[in-house]
């Protein structure tokens, strides 16, 4: 039976590790993006920007100003410092691509992994290394 050499498994750990953090699901984020919004934001202290303010409450002047007051207050956070600016925005972060982009990226990946396994594997049985 085969068994990967030293060689090898670096190989085989960085491209399962990529397709599994990697892997955008139907809906949603990617394992590996939502362990980086965790890490900037483990607590849930962070301001998240509020969404758009109804059509239906343009009318409600308290509304508006809590709307305006919360945007304010996570605009005033995100110019306060470089560290701060750089957690927010990737607490919102969002897939870099589209998933299906994502996906025949990553499959890519796996098969130039496979080739490059194969490759070693041909190699060193080709030209034996010596002690």
């Amino acid at each position: 039976m085969w068994q990967p050499n030293r060689a090898q498994w670096p190989i085989i750990w960085a491209a399962a590790l990529l397709l599994v953090l990697g892997w955008p699901p139907e809906n949603g984020r990617s394992l590996g993006l939502k362990l980086v919004n965790w890490a900037v934001d483990p607590v849930g202290s962070l301001p998240s920007l509020p969404p758009p303010l109804p059509m239906a409450l343009d009318d409600d002047g308290d509304a508006v100003t809590a709307h305006d007051a919360q945007e304010a207050e996570y605009y005033r956070l995100h110019q306060s410092s470089r560290l701060l600016r750089w957690r927010l925005d990737l607490k919102e972060a969002g897939e870099p691509l589209d998933p299906s982009t994502e996906r025949q990226l990553l499959v890519g990946v796996a098969v130039l992994s496979a080739l490059a396994v194969w490759r070693l594997n041909r190699k060193l049985r080709d030209y034996p290394i010596t002690r």
